[in-house]
């Protein structure tokens, strides 16, 4: 399994994620908006921000392309405009140019800021005293291995990280 830590940090208007993995398989093909990044290296982040039952999963290969959803499960997911999410800096370790599968440990990193206005659902209006429900994973479906890492455990069969029932929570204190 992939080695994996997540750091997050926010200030009145964005929320910031680093991630830092070290894997055995690495492969960042997709470069468009929205295409399939969990089929390549990539981290994700689901949240909550209000108890309304919608989630938003922010996903991300090595190489910093971004899929974007909002729903409240699985089969009804809404992707955001390429226009919002050009709105979420992001900075790899590995650049921009895709890469092919690759086998042997392969250190990467990512930092992402996330806007308020992302979260194209809601009315956020800073995060200080709020109270999410999220979790964090990493993947790799069609890597040579596939592997489905969870920071809160997902408590399912089969992996399945549209599962908000098993969200923990996130206090920006």
């Amino acid at each position: 399994m992939p080695d994996v830590k997540v750091s997050m940090a926010y200030t009145e208007g964005e929320i910031f994620l680093k991630y830092f993995v070290t894997e055995d398989f690495f492969k960042a093909e997709k470069t468009e908006s929205n295409q399939a990044v969990y089929e390549d290296s990539c981290v994700e982040f689901f949240v909550s921000p209000a108890a309304d039952g919608i989630y938003y999963n922010f996903e991300f290969n090595g190489i910093g392309t971004c899929l974007l959803g909002c729903g409240t499960g699985r089969e009804n997911r809404m992707r955001a405009y390429p226009e919002i999410i050009s709105g979420i800096r992001r900075k790899t370790s590995v650049g921009k140019v895709p890469v092919k599968e690759r086998t042997g440990k392969f250190s990467w990193s990512i930092t992402v800021a996330i806007p308020m206005n992302v979260f194209f659902r809601h009315k956020i209006e800073g995060f200080e005293g709020k109270i999410f429900g999220a979790n964090f994973y990493k993947c790799g479906d069609r890597l040579t291995i596939p592997h489905y890492l969870t920071w809160n455990p997902v408590k399912t069969d089969k992996p399945d990280f549209h599962r908000p029932e098993f969200f923990g929570l996130l206090k920006f204190i």
